[in-house]
Order: C-alpha cells, then sequence, then structure tokens
C-alpha cells in the first residue's frame, strides 16, 4: 500500500468525507486507476508515482464537495491527467536516461493486454484508449473527463483504433 504524506508531515486524518468515502477508503479504492493513467501518461513508474501522490494530496487539501463515487472517480482521473501534464512540461528539457517502457513496471495491467500496445501511441490516443477500453468509460463520460467535445472523443478513438491495429499487426481496414 502507498503512503500519502502531505507536505509539512501533516497527520492524515480519515475525518473528511469525499463523496460518502474517508480519504483512506478513496485511496483504496481509485489507487490503481490514478496509477494506470499516470503510467499510460508517463511511462515511468517512478514519475508516475509522484503524480500519484500530487493527485490524492490535492483531494485531501482541495477537499472537493462531489456528489458521487463516480464524479469523485472522475475528478481523481482529470487531476491526474493534469498533473501528469504539468510535471511533463516542467521537466521537458530533463534527458531521459530511460527508454520510455522498456523499464520493468511492478504495475497490474491484467485489466488490459493492450497495454504495451497503448505505450507506443501518443498521449492524445493513448488516453481516451485506456479511458475507453481499461475503465470502460463510454465517450460521454471521456468527453467529460478530459473536457473535450464528444465528436472529437470519437475521432481520437477511431484514429487511436487504428494505430492499435498497425502496431498489434492487423490491417486498419477491418
Amino acid at each position: 500500500m502507498r503512503r500519502i504524506i502531505i507536505k509539512g508531515g501533516e497527520q492524515v486524518n480519515s475525518g473528511k468525507a469525499f463523496a460518502g468515502l474517508t480519504f483512506e477508503q478513496a485511496v483504496r479504492r481509485y489507487a490503481d486507476t490514478v496509477t494506470g493513467v499516470c503510467v499510460m501518461r508517463l511511462q515511468n513508474y517512478a514519475d508516475a508515482e509522484d503524480c500519484f501522490q500530487n493527485t490524492f494530496a490535492k483531494l485531501w487539501t482541495k477537499a472537493p464537495k462531489l456528489e458521487s463515487e463516480e464524479h469523485l472517480k472522475a475528478w481523481l482521473i482529470r487531476v491526474a491527467i493534469h498533473e501528469c501534464a504539468d510535471y511533463m512540461r516542467k521537466n521537458r528539457r530533463t534527458a531521459i536516461l530511460s527508454a520510455p517502457c522498456g523499464e520493468s513496471v511492478p504495475f497490474d495491467f491484467e485489466r488490459s493486454d493492450m497495454s504495451w500496445a497503448l505505450c507506443k501511441t501518443p498521449a492524445k490516443y493513448r488516453d481516451v484508449l485506456y479511458l475507453y477500453y481499461c475503465e470502460q468509460y463510454k465517450v460521454k463520460e471521456i468527453a467529460v473527463i478530459l473536457q473535450k467535445n464528444e465528436n472529437t472523443v470519437k475521432s481520437l478513438l477511431k484514429r487511436g483504433r487504428e494505430l492499435l491495429k498497425s502496431i498489434y499487426g492487423g490491417d486498419a481496414s477491418d
């Protein structure tokens, strides 16, 4: 289990509630989802851990008022994506010493056997494909989470599928 350390060494008090869950329950329930989003986005487990921690630190410090667990999950995914984008922007001038997806990642990818192929797709397709196939979101929900038009999400899914077919070695016209 990951330990969440809030800046300043603040002790985590599970008295706060997030869509009916305590902080600890929210971390346990959505840890795999947030980790998956971060790993797919950054393609580096160490960097993904940083963004994972920042995502849950924001949940703790911002304490958003959310109506349901689905809203909490969508909020966490959106924050994780933004955290990863911020991380990449801040570290874009840093030399990458390891090949993307080349390292052994101790993460359970059993939810999808296409995780290795997702690592080979550009980020704009990877996010949509991951949310659709691994997290089982519908197009409309993905549009809300990524703050994109539904038709844009459909186009990204279509092009992403074509890329996956070419990576798998299939014919894109199937």
